[in-house]
């Protein structure tokens, strides 16, 4: 296992231009039957944003949290989630998306979720700079603590290799996979701190909650742009998320490696 991973990074470094190029075009593929293209990769999450801060701010007058105004306390942990939600949804069908990549015995499968990871990045990485523009628009200064968001980012990154692994190599076999994914993003999104605190809540409570991956890279976000903090003092929030994110990347690298031999006949 580990010098099959060994072998993986290696073979992404030597072919780092492909699958660039590859997620190039899966961006652009995304939006090309449409008259704005890839306007629309940018327009959704700004409208949601828009809606939030229309519902909360203005509408139920929600007060500032942590000193700031609703929609920037918001902001940074939406973004991660859309983020991840979306990569996730899009790696999950990947390989039934790239069945005719499959099938080709010298490309590397394993390959095709990182393009697809690689490509929701792009739109993300552009609204890391909204965030931004955000808090500078509200007179908020540059922080020493927002370059932590790289820390984060690349948290959500390897979270989502392990987890494309096991649901697209699962996906051929169970066609319904990527509807189970959606219907548990959706849920997700609710029991992840992204429009409230678990601050207020009983420690068992937010104990529970810290098993979700999802609640250390949301709130990891707002550290970074909000909250100030850095992520060792969190404390053992650390192993939480580090303990379950190994094991789902070694559990997705082992079920693709298991299961690849049999892509090419269920495609």
């Amino acid at each position: 296992m580990a010098k099959g991973l060994y072998t993986f990074f290696a073979d992404i470094l030597k072919s780092r231009k492909i699958l660039f190029g590859l997620a190039k075009n899966d961006f652009k593929a995304k939006f090309a039957a449409s008259f704005l293209g890839i306007t629309w990769a940018f327009i959704q999450p700004l409208v949601t944003l828009l809606v939030f801060w229309f519902v909360f701010q203005v509408g139920f007058k929600n007060p500032p949290v942590s000193n700031v105004p609703f929609i920037v306390w918001f902001t940074p942990a939406y973004l991660a989630w859309a983020f991840f939600s979306e990569a996730l949804v899009s790696g999950t069908n990947c390989l039934l998306e790239y069945s005719y990549l499959v099938k080709k015995v010298n490309f590397r499968v394993s390959m095709i979720p990182l393009v697809k990871i690689l490509s929701s990045a792009f739109v993300h990485v552009a609204f890391i700079g909204f965030i931004f523009l955000m808090l500078l628009l509200c007179g908020l200064p540059f922080s020493v603590y927002n370059i932590q968001v790289i820390y984060y980012f690349s948290c959500t990154c390897i979270l989502l290799i392990g987890l494309c692994w096991l649901l697209s190599a699962l996906a051929p076999f169970l066609k319904d996979t990527v509807n189970i994914v959606s219907v548990f993003i959706q849920i997700g999104f609710w029991i992840t701190p992204i429009f409230w605190s678990p601050d207020k809540m009983s420690p068992w409570v937010q104990n529970v909650l810290k098993l979700n991956p999802m609640f250390y890279i949301c709130r990891g976000y707002r550290d970074s742009f909000v909250n100030h903090m850095w992520f060792w003092q969190r404390g053992y929030t650390n192993l939480f998320f580090w303990g379950i994110t190994i094991i789902l990347f070694f559990a997705g690298a082992y079920l693709f490696r298991k299961l690849r031999p049999h892509f090419a006949d269920i495609l």
